[in-house]
């Protein structure tokens, strides 16, 4: 079984889309435990190293979400910084 993968919500609020983020929110990355951590050397099969791609992938894609974010944040900021440059 695949861990679920990290989260973002507001602190003290239930998880969100990011769509319904808001520029300025606070938000803390939430994880959970999976059942599987390590997998002993003997155990190792290539059902094992399936599920350890898969997850991963997983991780690969959120950190890939996570970098878009914060790439659209740094425009954001770029934009407001030259609008108040010119006031």
């Amino acid at each position: 079984m695949r861990p679920q993968t990290p989260h973002l919500r507001k602190k003290g609020k239930s998880p969100q889309s990011q769509a319904e983020e808001e520029e300025g929110d606070v938000v803390e990355i939430v994880t959970t435990t999976g059942d599987r951590h390590v997998v002993e050397e003997g155990n190792f099969t290539s059902e094992s190293a399936q599920i350890l791609i898969g997850e991963i992938m997983g991780y690969n894609r959120d950190l890939e979400n996570i970098k878009q974010n914060i790439n659209d944040v740094q425009n954001k900021m770029k934009n407001i910084t030259d609008v108040l440059g010119r006031i």
